[in-house]
């Protein structure tokens, strides 16, 4: 499905002191792929943040995480090999004012999985933010759910956003979970296209974008026939296609 909408708006602040920011969430598979299309695809997204799941995570994943930022315009934040795969980036207009790697308890058998987080400042707003990469199984899933409500809130930030692969479509019981405490973007204001998986026949939506109540969603979906983003790029970067989402951000906090 694709929603008719007119274009996103670019980042910047308003004359009340709220900012707009552009928020992508995007699962990478651990660069795996072709870089140069993944690249393009973020930088023509233009993103104030990057909520990236499936970061590289073994060796010298440090500087794949480097090479990435660079090639998109963007500065490392946090996450990456420290939880397991989320990672947030972000360009020189996000004043970060602290980070924190969270590991979740595992399943034995089951992969490690874990959280990043951060508390930024753009302008006078200030935001949480945490990216995710929910399990697989139906019932470690669905903790992870809770655990991410709950670490939200405990970043004591006024607004949050959080992004990532959930593993679950929304009639699934873990993104109920999150989406009945949290606004899901698409939900709210549908922009470009639905469905996340896979890039070549997207079929069911299992990426999502998600705020709290004080964040208006301008618009948020898959960047397909944004300018500058190629549905070439899109086939060759990953295996999942990424969730853009503009987003205003209240002043104060």
């Amino acid at each position: 499905m694709v929603a008719e909408h007119p274009g996103l708006p670019a980042s910047g602040t308003e004359e009340d002191g709220s900012a707009i920011v552009r928020v992508l969430s995007y699962n990478i598979r651990s660069m795996r792929d072709d870089r140069a299309a993944l690249a393009r695809v973020i930088q023509a997204c233009a993103p104030d943040l990057v909520l990236i799941q499936e970061a590289p995570r073994f060796f010298r994943w440090r500087k794949a995480a480097e090479r990435l930022a660079r090639a998109a315009g963007l500065v490392y934040v946090t996450g990456g090999g420290t939880t397991a795969g989320p990672m947030i980036l972000s360009t020189l207009r996000a004043h970060v004012e602290r980070t924190e790697d969270v590991l979740l308890p595992r399943t034995p058998g089951l992969h490690q999985r874990g959280f990043a987080t951060a508390v930024v400042r753009l302008g006078r707003a200030r935001l949480g933010v945490l990216s995710c990469h929910l399990s697989l199984a139906d019932r470690e899933r669905y903790e992870q759910a809770g655990l991410l409500l709950e670490r939200l809130a405990a970043l004591e930030a006024p607004h949050t956003v959080a992004g990532g692969d959930l593993n679950d479509r929304p009639e699934g019981r873990s993104f109920r979970r999150v989406a009945g405490v949290l606004r899901d973007g698409w939900a709210a204001e549908p922009w470009g296209g639905e469905f996340t998986s896979t890039p070549c026949e997207p079929r069911q939506r299992i990426d999502a974008v998600f705020t709290t109540d004080g964040v208006e969603v301008l618009g948020c979906g898959v960047p397909q026939g944004l300018p500058g983003v190629r549905e070439a790029d899109l086939q060759a970067a990953s295996d999942h296609l990424p969730v853009l989402a503009a987003l205003r951000v209240p002043a104060g906090g």
